[in-house]
């Protein structure tokens, strides 16, 4: 019967445990998600200059919706995202590039941001299409998508979609930015799924082939805590 019980007090012990860890990463994104959007957005816009943002325009039929696109990419830096959208009536938004450019690399890049913009709206629904459609082979941008991917699915409560992103974005174009960021999102979306024996080979491969990065700084105690849960 001590026995009994003691199981029963180590098994809601170990239950505490996961809610703790996960309701302060859930608080996290419910009170920053627009700031953590906005941010990857510009980080989007940055990588672009970086790894040359003129290959994405090297079509001719692309060259107007370079131009319409960099007023767009304006406003949605500016947080004006329905206008960046739609367009201002002078200019094209990325809806209507994605229309009218969608098989050039300047509309797929445009159904990218529309992605972004939408999901800064809370619109997870009209997101995930537009984040399909851009068919990036960028070594930051292309994880990114799914990575966002994930974040829409798990917005929309389907767990098992998030983490078939989250390992997807995890395994493509690996990188020291992107990679590290999703394996941690993979880990803690299959503690919410109760999948502890993935969410530990998450931990552990971002310790392992990431241990600089931010994200691997406090991964030791989630590894601790989910070797502890299956003992």
């Amino acid at each position: 019967m001590a026995n009994q019980s003691e199981k029963q007090n180590r098994a809601e012990e170990n239950l505490q445990n996961v809610e703790n860890a996960l309701s302060k990463t859930e608080l996290f994104i419910e009170k920053n998600q627009k700031t953590i959007w906005t941010v990857l957005g510009i980080i989007v816009a940055i990588v672009l200059v970086i790894f040359g943002i003129k290959k994405f325009y090297l079509d001719p039929r692309s060259e107007e919706a370079s131009k319409q696109i960099y007023k767009a990419q304006q406003l949605f830096e500016k947080g004006q995202y329905e206008t960046a959208l739609n367009g201002d009536g002078n200019h094209l938004g990325f809806l209507d590039i994605v229309d009218e450019y969608g098989s050039t690399k300047s509309g797929k890049l445009a159904a990218y941001y529309a992605g972004i913009c939408y999901m800064n709206q809370g619109k997870f629904n009209e997101a995930l299409p537009m984040l399909e459609k851009f068919k990036g082979s960028d070594q930051i941008l292309a994880p990114l998508a799914y990575g966002l991917m994930g974040d829409c699915y798990m917005q929309l409560d389907d767990v098992q979609k998030a983490i078939s992103k989250y390992e997807k974005g995890s395994t493509i174009k690996t990188n020291n930015f992107a990679t590290p960021m999703l394996l941690q999102k993979l880990g803690a979306s299959c503690e919410i799924a109760g999948d502890n024996a993935k969410a530990l080979k998450a931990y552990e491969t971002l310790k392992k082939d990431f241990p600089l990065s931010n994200e691997a700084f406090e991964i030791e105690r989630n590894i601790s805590k989910l070797k502890e849960m299956t003992k």
